[in-house]
C-alpha cells in the first residue's frame, strides 16, 4: 500500500495564507497545487513563457523536442500525485509503453536492445556471461527491495533524521548497512561482464551520480526501468507540465509566466513572518511589481535565493555550498531531421571502459575525448514529435559542471560527438538537419541560474542522499521553503513531484500548529 502524507492536506488548513511559489518546474507545480488545495491562495512565477523549468519544449516547423527530461519511469508516482485531487493521469495525456526499453551500442561494434518483458532480459543477460540470467532474478529482487526500503525510508514520508532512514528494524534486519556501500563494487557482486554492469548502473546519470560515487540503494533504478517499465507521453514530457499546469489551475493556483522573481524580503521585525516578493514582467506591459505573502517556496537552486534573492547577510552558507558535490552539466543538440534516423526511441552509446569519462566529470573536470552519451528520437513513437517524412533528435552527453563551453568547445564537442555517433552507431545526418539548437553548462548558468551550470542539482552521493540534502526549511528564515531536486527525496520528475508533497506537509504543519517538523538540514550545513 502506498504511504499516506505525514500532514493532512485534505480540506482548507491553509484558509487564509498567501503564498509564493518561485519556479514552475515539477516540484514548483506539485507544490502549488498540494498548498491550494489545502486551502492555501497560492501565485506560482515563472520567469520562462511555459511552466516546466528544465523540462521545456522546442516547437517549430512541425516539430516538438522535450528541452529537459525525457524518460517516463515511476507512472505510480504521476498517479498518485494526480488521484489526489481526484483525477487520473488518462484525463490529461496518453502513455505508451516501451518495448525494447532501450537499445545499448559499445563502441566495440556490440549492440543490445533491453527487452520489456523477464524473460527475454534474462536471455539477453545469459547471452553475456553464463549463469548471468537466474542471477538477474536474484540482482532484481535486491533492486525491488532497494526500492521497497527507498520510497518507504527516503521518499514518500518526509524524513527529518538520517536514523530515520535506517531504524533499528532494519538495521537488525541486515537489509541496510549492504546498500550503502558503492553501487559499483555492490553490482560486481552479481556480474562480472563489465557491459551487463554498465547496464545495471547507467540510470545513475539520471541522478547526477556515477557507479563510483553513489550508494547502492539506487540498485532500485533496475527495479524501476526493468521491473516497472518505461513509458512515453504522447507529446513528450512537455505534456506532463501542461497537465499539471492545467490541475494547479483547476485548483485555483494563479499561474504568472515570464514573470521573473528578482528579490523575496522578509519582514523585519518577523513577529508574524511575511515576505514581499519583486518580480518584472517582459514585452509590452514591462513592469516591476512587489506583492506581499505569508510564505514562500522557491523552486530555485537554493544557492540562487541565498546569494541573489534574499537580502545580502539573511543566509550565508557560501562554504556549504562551496563543498557540495554537483551532478553534471551537459551537452545538448536538439535536432530536426529529414528522412529516417535509425536509431531506437532511446539509445545508449557506451565506451567498454567509460570510467574515464566519469572521471572527466567528477575527478579531473575536461572535456571528454571518449564520451558516453544518450540520444533519444521520440518521433520512433511520438507522431507529434516530427512531420510526417522528418525524425525529432534530442542529444545528450553528460558533463563536468564549471566547464569553460565558449563556442569554440562546443563546435569541435559537436564534431566529434557527430563523428562518434557516426562511427559506431552508423547514424550521420549532418546533411539533413532542418533545425539544430544546443545548450550547455553557460546555458543552464544564465536560463536557472543554476550553481556551476548543472543540468541536474546536487550528486546523490552516500552524504547528499535522503534526510543529509538540503532542507525543506530555509535555514534561518522562518516562512521561506525550498522544492525540487536540491532536497529530498531528489533528482528525477517523480522525484520532485514528491518533493512538493513533503514541503506543503512542513508548511501545514508550521501553519496549524499541529506538530513542527524537525529541520531536515544536518546541522553541519549551518557552518
Amino acid at each position: 500500500m502506498t504511504p499516506q502524507p505525514d500532514a493532512d492536506l485534505s480540506g482548507e488548513p491553509l484558509a487564509g495564507e498567501s503564498i509564493a511559489v518561485v519556479g514552475a518546474g515539477f516540484g514548483g507545480l506539485s507544490a502549488a497545487s498540494y498548498l491550494a488545495g489545502a486551502g492555501a491562495d497560492v501565485t506560482l512565477f515563472e520567469r520562462n513563457e511555459h511552466p516546466g523549468g528544465y523540462a521545456g519544449r522546442i516547437e517549430r516547423d512541425g516539430f516538438r523536442i522535450d528541452t529537459g527530461p525525457s524518460w517516463y519511469l515511476m507512472p505510480e508516482v504521476f498517479d498518485r500525485f494526480f488521484e489526489h485531487f481526484g483525477r487520473s493521469t488518462d484525463d490529461y495525456y496518453d502513455l505508451v509503453e516501451l518495448d525494447p526499453l532501450y537499445e545499448v551500442i559499445w563502441k566495440d561494434g556490440d549492440r543490445a536492445s533491453m527487452p520489456a518483458d523477464r524473460e527475454g532480459q534474462k536471455a539477453l543477460f545469459e547471452s553475456y556471461e553464463p549463469g548471468a540470467g537466474d542471477v538477474l532474478d536474484d540482482y532484481l529482487a535486491d533492486a525491488a527491495e532497494a526500492y521497497d526500503l527507498g520510497m518507504d525510508r527516503f521518499v514518500y514520508p518526509s524524513r527529518s533524521r538520517l536514523r530515520d532512514m535506517v531504524d533499528t528494524d532494519v538495521l537488525r534486519s541486515g537489509r541496510a548497512l549492504p546498500k550503502l556501500r558503492g553501487m559499483d563494487d555492490y553490482v560486481g557482486d552479481y556480474f562480472d561482464s563489465e557491459k551487463l554492469r554498465q547496464i545495471a548502473e547507467y540510470k545513475l546519470v539520471f541522478l547526477g551520480g556515477s557507479p563510483y560515487n553513489t550508494p547502492a540503494i539506487y540498485t532500485l533504478m533496475s527495479h524501476v526501468d526493468m521491473n516497472l517499465g518505461v513509458y512515453h507521453p504522447i507529446g513528450g514530457i512537455a505534456s506532463v507540465v501542461d497537465a499539471m499546469a492545467d490541475l494547479a489551475r483547476e485548483v485555483g493556483v494563479t499561474i504568472r509566466t515570464s514573470e521573473p522573481v528578482t528579490a523575496i524580503e522578509p519582514s523585519v521585525p518577523a513577529a508574524t513572518p511575511t515576505f514581499t516578493v519583486e518580480t518584472e514582467r517582459d514585452g509590452a506591459d514591462a513592469a516591476t511589481a512587489e506583492t506581499r505573502f505569508d510564505r514562500v517556496v522557491a523552486n530555485a537552486p537554493p544557492p540562487h535565493v541565498e546569494r541573489d534573492l534574499l537580502p545580502a547577510g539573511t543566509v550565508d552558507r557560501e562554504s556549504y555550498w562551496e563543498s557540495r558535490t554537483y551532478a553534471p552539466s551537459a551537452y545538448l543538440s536538439y535536432i530536426g531531421v529529414e528522412g529516417d534516423v535509425d536509431l531506437d526511441h532511446h539509445t545508449l552509446v557506451f565506451p567498454t571502459d567509460w570510467r574515464p569519462h566519469f572521471d572527466d566529470i567528477f575527478d579531473e573536470p575536461a572535456w571528454p575525448d571518449d564520451p558516453a552519451y544518450y540520444v533519444h528520437v521520440p518521433s520512433k513513437t511520438d507522431p507529434e514529435a516530427a512531420p510526417d517524412g522528418h525524425e525529432a533528435v534530442f542529444l545528450l552527453v553528460p558533463l563536468a559542471a564549471g566547464l569553460d563551453d565558449d563556442p569554440e568547445t562546443r563546435e569541435r564537442f559537436r564534431e566529434l560527438v557527430f563523428d562518434d555517433l557516426a562511427e559506431h552507431a552508423g547514424v550521420d545526418f549532418r546533411d539533413r538537419i532542418v533545425f539544430e539548437e544546443t545548450a550547455c553548462v553557460s546555458d543552464f548558468r544564465q536560463r536557472f541560474n543554476a550553481p556551476r551550470g548543472t543540468a541536474l542539482a546536487l550528486s546523490h552521493t552516500l552524504e547528499q542522499t535522503g534526510p543529509l540534502r538540503p532542507a525543506h526549511r530555509a535555514p534561518g528564515v522562518d516562512g521561506l521553503y525550498y522544492v525540487g531536486a536540491y532536497t529530498n527525496p531528489g533528482i528525477g520528475m517523480p522525484m520532485c513531484l514528491l518533493s512538493g508533497e513533503h514541503v506543503s506537509e512542513a508548511v501545514v504543519k508550521d501553519a496549524t500548529g499541529s506538530g513542527v517538523l524537525p529541520s531536515v538540514v544536518p546541522t553541519s550545513t549551518l557552518r
